[in-house]
């Protein structure tokens, strides 16, 4: 016998779809039993499943597919970030003056709109998942842009906020600051000065600077000794920092002439810590053979050495004024000169206009 589908009598609402006062009913448990028609349960719930309650599942399930759509907001990106940089939920709430369970809750949410998860802990805090990974990339180039188009929206003027270690502070970021005034006289510039390399460097990649200047030399950030950073960063070269071996003038080698590394030799090095600047310089260009004494920064090097107590490698910056005045000499050993390296976010480069703000620190 032919099988054809049954068709629904024309004006007949014992089979018209369940509406959205039915489907409340069904899912509460208060729906009245529909008749049967040719010996079957019209309810389309229990033909799926003889449940009521599964059906009832199924129903919400459905309403949450289409009521629902992932949805990132900039608070939840703050947090992440937060968490990110602080590496516990505890101390990300106190940085953004939250309770603990609203940063929970925040990333919760955020896992659940993005429907991955962005952190497992570890034995050092808070770690990111792979897909933690992507987003903080995302995350911060997000919140740049937030931050740009507010200001451009209430006509403020934009802010280049630029870290510099301190040993540069009061020499080559004047002239820096400048050049920068000169070409770009619609923009502000906020300077932030640092002591060491790491804390610029690390406000750098998480977004408090949007840029830094420090020492380096070769093809790379890092290629003076330092550890290169995580995340991508790019750079331009400012401007050349000459270096000076000096040492006071009746000390042995200051009579020479054509000096080598080798004459270096059981030498008395003066220098500050390992994470110095002129102590990697030192390493690079002396190689290991100068006994280094550890005495302080570069005002205690200098004093030192105008005492004759031994030689030291500083930037000729630093000692003009002593070699001027003939209190140091400056030794006659050729050295390379390090460089003033301006670094930012490789992301950076993305928002409007910040590549050629960035570029107008440097020379003509």
């Amino acid at each position: 016998m032919p099988v054809r589908a049954l068709e629904r009598p024309r004006g007949d609402r014992r089979f018209a779809p369940a509406g959205a006062d039915e489907l409340k009913r069904v899912i509460t448990g208060t729906a009245p039993r529909r008749r049967q028609w040719e010996g079957r349960q019209h309810c389309a719930f229990r033909q799926v499943n003889s449940s009521t309650a599964a059906a009832a599942r199924r129903v919400r399930n459905f309403r949450t597919l289409r009521a629902v759509s992932p949805r990132v907001e900039l608070r939840q990106l703050r947090t992440f970030e937060a968490v990110v940089r602080h590496r516990t939920v505890t101390d990300a709430a106190v940085a953004l003056d939250l309770a603990p369970s609203s940063v929970s809750q925040q990333i919760r949410t955020l896992e659940e709109a993005l429907g991955v998860a962005l952190f497992v802990r570890g034995p050092k805090g808070m770690e990111l998942t792979p897909a933690g990974q992507r987003l903080q990339g995302w995350a911060r180039s997000l919140l740049d842009q937030a931050k740009q188009a507010t200001r451009d929206v209430r006509g403020e003027r934009q802010l280049l906020r630029l870290g510099a270690l301190e040993t540069l502070a009061g020499s080559y970021v004047p002239q820096v600051f400048a050049r920068f005034a000169e070409r770009r006289p619609d923009i502000d510039l906020e300077i932030h000065t640092e002591r060491n390399r790491d804390g610029l460097l690390t406000d750098v990649i998480e977004g408090r600077l949007e840029a830094a200047l420090l020492l380096d030399s070769g093809d790379n950030v890092g290629g003076l000794g330092f550890p290169a950073p995580a995340e991508p960063l790019t750079f331009i070269d400012l401007d050349p920092i000459p270096l000076a071996l000096v040492s006071a003038p009746a000390h042995p080698l200051a009579a020479r002439t054509a000096l080598t590394p080798d004459d270096l030799k059981h030498e008395r090095l003066l220098v500050n810590v390992p994470e110095c600047s002129f102590w990697m310089a030192g390493d690079k260009i002396l190689g290991s053979g100068p006994k280094r004494i550890k005495v302080g920064g570069v005002p205690v090097m200098r004093a030192w050495a105008e005492h004759g107590l031994g030689i030291t490698l500083l930037p000729q910056f630093a000692v003009a004024d002593s070699l001027h005045s003939g209190a140091l000499i400056q030794l006659d050993l050729p050295l390379p000169d390090l460089s003033l390296r301006l670094i930012w976010r490789e992301d950076q480069e993305s928002l409007p206009g910040m590549r050629d703000i960035l570029y107008a620190a440097a020379r003509p």
